[in-house]
């Protein structure tokens, strides 16, 4: 799919529904959800929308952007999942960061972000991954999570250790989110547990667009 074509269409899936009285063109807030997700950082995306005659504050954007409240979709019904937990910081504490990906297309299945992590929290994340897509025949490659591990055991789901091969792409969305959240602070300085919950999700949403 040409270029073009795959942007337009992730601005088509951005709804606006949230929208009553708001003085910017939806184009351009969509536009302005489209430039944030992707890689930009809200100082840039006010920026670029002041070349476009909309003068709006960082806050407006990061309240665009979360009341849009964007999801990957779901009903996917991948061969193989990669799965992970890493660290993240937020408000200079320590937060666990789940995620799953489809090492095919490397779609982000599911985020989840919690404070600590153990086995409780590791099989919700998986619980909540089993409603969302069909992966009762998947596999699941995991790095040594002892959690992980424990999760899919519970669950009844098949599963084998790989460090390497199709597990660089969970790695991938890892260190994107990494850079994210280390390089544009004004996403995560005091920012809400949920705040950044809801972000995660929608960066997710744009991952997959744009991969």
């Amino acid at each position: 799919m040409p270029e073009n074509d795959r942007l337009n269409g992730y601005l088509d899936e951005i709804e606006l529904g949230f929208v009553e009285r708001e003085a910017t063109p939806k184009l351009l807030m969509k536009l302005g959800i489209q430039l944030h997700l992707t890689g930009l950082s809200l100082s840039n995306t006010v920026s670029i929308l002041e070349i476009s005659g909309v003068n709006r504050a960082r806050s407006t954007v990061h309240n665009w952007v979360h009341k849009a409240n964007l999801q990957p979709a779901s009903d996917q019904n991948p061969n193989h999942i990669a799965v992970d937990e890493t660290v993240i910081r937020l408000n200079n504490e320590q937060y666990w960061l789940y995620a799953a990906v489809d090492p095919k297309t490397n779609d982000v299945l599911h985020t989840r972000l919690e404070p600590t992590t153990n086995s409780v929290l590791a099989q919700t994340f998986v619980a909540e991954l089993r409603k969302k897509h069909d992966v009762e025949d998947a596999v699941f490659l995991i790095d040594g999570s002892h959690s992980l591990k424990d999760a899919c055991c519970r669950h009844g789901l098949n599963f084998r250790y790989e460090k390497h091969g199709n597990r660089n792409s969970v790695e991938r969305v890892f260190r994107e989110i990494k850079r994210r959240t280390t390089s544009f602070s004004n996403c995560f300085s005091n920012a809400e547990a949920d705040t950044a919950d809801n972000w995660l999700q929608s960066f997710a949403f744009a991952w997959n667009q744009l991969i």
